[in-house]
């Protein structure tokens, strides 16, 4: 497996002990749909929420911090999956977009977390 691979992995395993810790339940990872892919998607059960996550991982921010890596493109191919997802678990509860950003740039990874990242006008 490329080294790239193995750091978005490890980035991932993070991100869902991140989110378990904060007392998420963790319903789906590498959800598929055509092109694109939900890393994580959780479930806040205090508010009924349900959460796309975005894992991005890097070993440096030279190029620009993870969450900056998220493109428009990569939002709207989110958005067109979690439609799928919210119709396919017929959901009634609120929805919420969410990055997490993975810096190993040191011997401890950072990890930011962005509540409401963004929200697909057409959703």
């Amino acid at each position: 497996m490329a080294k790239h691979h193995n750091i978005g992995k490890k980035g991932e395993e993070l991100a869902l002990n991140f989110l378990q810790n904060k007392g998420l339940e963790i319903l789906e990872k590498n959800w598929r749909f055509k092109k694109a892919e939900i890393d994580i998607i959780a479930k806040n059960p205090t508010e009924n929420i349900l959460i796309f996550v975005e894992v991005k991982t890097r070993t440096s921010d030279f190029f620009g911090t993870p969450e900056s890596f998220v493109t428009p493109q990569k939002e709207k191919l989110m958005a067109d999956a979690a439609q799928v997802y919210a119709q396919e678990i017929q959901h009634d509860w609120e929805i919420r977009f969410d990055i997490i950003a993975v810096l190993f740039q040191k011997k401890h990874p950072q990890i930011s977390h962005f509540e409401d990242a963004f929200f697909p006008s057409d959703f």
